[in-house]
């Protein structure tokens, strides 16, 4: 549904590229998620997807259509849920969907809501039922909290039937209850149309459903694959044991077994792939204290752009 290749963007007058040269793909149906710490890329790359940006260099398609050459059939196969509420105020929730539509060309101009087509009429209904808005559709947008107006943006960007809808940090500004909401309709959403989501979010518990993840960091790609196998790859799981008043037992036992451990007391010992169960019947020292970490989605990310800070350091210590 999307394919990205060798995809560059620099701005004027920059030293360096935005973008760097990443590629990726997307399937039909598919929840992609792209992640990295401000700056890296993310909104310029999805800019450049929904033809509002133009590359510098480098391809894309959304559904087989090129960004550059193609670019108003791409913008009738993709929905836009921007960082910032875009909606127009001084109308209703159904005004600004109406308008969007008539805009897109995929419903004639009318006046009014009740002489819109009953196709229209029904869409925004079920679209406004998916997102829990129902009748709150009519109200003007003035009177809208911050999460009835992403739950608006929703039925305003799929009202043209897109095949991927972008989400540029959907949730920022809005309240852990509200956030949480706004998923659960997300997923009856991409439930109820098969839709393809590309997102982009600061909160990585948002991109732990995901079924791929790409991080990007200083414009490029620094991994890409499933939550498991981006934890996997990343950060190992350990255990942390304790013995305070048997400690240099433990220690010399550790050794002898040759366990890969670190640290005075507790004590991380690396799993290696082991078995936690496996591992601790090779300790004979009663143990205080057994703590199993696991890796995070936030662990790995951490990692990465950790390790992306250093070499940037390291880098201009050396040049």
């Amino acid at each position: 549904m999307i394919q990205v290749t060798d995809l560059v963007k620099r701005y004027k007058g920059a030293d360096r590229n935005a973008v760097d040269g990443i590629s990726f793909e997307v399937r039909p149906g598919e929840f992609f998620a792209l992640l990295g710490p401000n700056g890296a890329g993310k909104t310029t790359s999805i800019s450049i997807l929904t033809t509002i940006l133009a590359p510098t260099a480098g391809t894309a398609t959304i559904d087989g259509f090129d960004i550059a050459g193609q670019s108003s059939e791409v913008r009738q196969r993709v929905g836009i849920i921007f960082q910032r509420p875009s909606l127009d105020r001084n109308l209703t929730g159904e005004e600004n969907v109406r308008f969007h539509a008539i805009l897109y060309g995929v419903y004639p101009y009318a006046p009014a809501y009740a002489v819109m087509p009953a196709d229209y009429r029904d869409e925004v209904s079920r679209l406004a039922g998916i997102v829990g808005l129902g009748e709150e559709v009519f109200k003007p947008i003035r009177t809208y909290s911050g999460g009835m107006a992403r739950k608006l943006e929703i039925v305003r960007s799929l009202i043209h039937r897109p095949k991927v809808l972008f989400l540029d940090e959907p949730t920022a500004g809005l309240d852990p209850p509200s956030r949480r909401s706004l998923w659960s309709y997300l997923r009856d959403v991409r439930r109820e149309t098969n839709t393809t989501i590309l997102l982009t979010t600061h909160y990585l518990e948002e991109a732990e459903d995901a079924d791929r993840i790409c991080i990007i960091d200083r414009g490029q790609v620094v991994t890409l694959g499933t939550p498991d196998q981006i934890k996997a790859d990343l950060v190992e799981e350990y255990l942390l044991v304790d013995a305070p008043s048997a400690r240099a037992q433990l220690r010399a036992e550790m050794a002898e077994r040759k366990l890969r451990h670190s640290g005075d007391g507790p004590f991380r010992i690396e799993l290696d792939g082991q078995s936690t169960h496996r591992l601790l019947k090779e300790i004979d020292t009663p143990l205080t204290m057994v703590q199993t970490h696991m890796p995070t989605l936030e662990d790995a990310y951490l990692d990465i752009i950790g390790r992306g800070e250093a070499e940037a350091e390291e880098a201009t210590a050396n040049g």
